[in-house]
């Protein structure tokens, strides 16, 4: 091998950054503080941010409950508004809130300094595979809190209407957006999972005659999963839930398949 090639395969590194093999133990701590500093700095600018967009961020999240009164009127519920159990609940629920966005808001922030501290110590070959894994990781991701926003409405709806007559919901703050962003955040993981079985597929630990083969099994596991898992246990989310992690499952066999050709 020529050096040349020696040269065109060692790993590209930023302008003005070391490599990873100039890099020492205090040189790789100070670069993770730095790049947590960042992080920080950040997710505390959101939060701050986010604290003067909390009365439009509730009037969404509270619209699918208003939403169901103004359709029902029948049902005798506290014109859509949510109760409050305790004199602290308002304000923790603000400051919760408030966090919540805050990570929304920083998130890509966090998530390139992320790649900046872990690049360096990638070759070419795997900096090519880390860029796509983690965009498909981040899109699908949002694309599960794009479908707990939408099904949230009808689940919500379902929860009042099995309760039967004569039950008046008056949901406090904190279970009803606890609920809201334990949704998001469930269906958002699950949908991630193509990423592992494509990975797993990649690294030789799975191939996709196995994944055929174990169809009928995955089948039966994922509406399992699917059921356990989703928070508000009705029947909206749970199809939402099963039916895209059925379809991603053979859609991983696909990704593998092409990748490892």
């Amino acid at each position: 091998m020529t050096v040349l090639d020696e040269a065109s395969l060692a790993p590209t590194v930023p302008p003005g950054e070391p490599g990873p093999a100039t890099m020492t133990l205090a040189a790789h701590l100070t670069e993770l503080r730095h790049r947590l500093i960042v992080s920080v700095v950040a997710l505390t600018v959101g939060t701050v941010a986010a604290w003067f967009l909390y009365n439009h961020a509730v009037a969404f999240m509270i619209a699918p409950y208003r939403d169901f009164v103004l359709h029902h009127p029948h049902k005798d519920i506290s014109a859509g508004n949510l109760v409050t159990t305790g004199p602290l609940e308002g304000f923790t629920t603000r400051i919760t809130i408030s966090a919540y966005l805050g990570v929304v808001v920083a998130a890509p922030v966090c998530l390139w300094e992320f790649w900046r501290f872990v690049t360096p110590g990638l070759n070419k070959s795997e900096r090519r595979y880390a860029g796509p894994f983690i965009v498909a990781a981040v899109t699908l991701f949002a694309l599960g809190v794009t479908t707990a926003v939408f099904i949230f409405p009808k689940a919500i709806a379902w929860m009042i209407t099995v309760s039967g007559n004569g039950i008046v919901p008056l949901f406090s703050p904190s279970k009803y957006f606890g609920l809201y962003a334990l949704c998001c955040i469930i269906f958002g993981a699950a949908f991630t999972y193509p990423v592992i079985l494509v990975f797993l597929q990649l690294v030789g630990v799975l191939s996709s005659a196995k994944l055929r083969k174990w169809r009928r099994y995955a089948i039966v596991l994922i509406v399992a999963v699917a059921a356990v898992i989703t928070p508000s246990n009705d029947p909206f989310s749970f199809t939402a839930m099963a039916l895209p992690l059925l379809i991603f499952y053979e859609g991983s066999i696909l990704v593998g398949r092409l990748l490892r050709k």
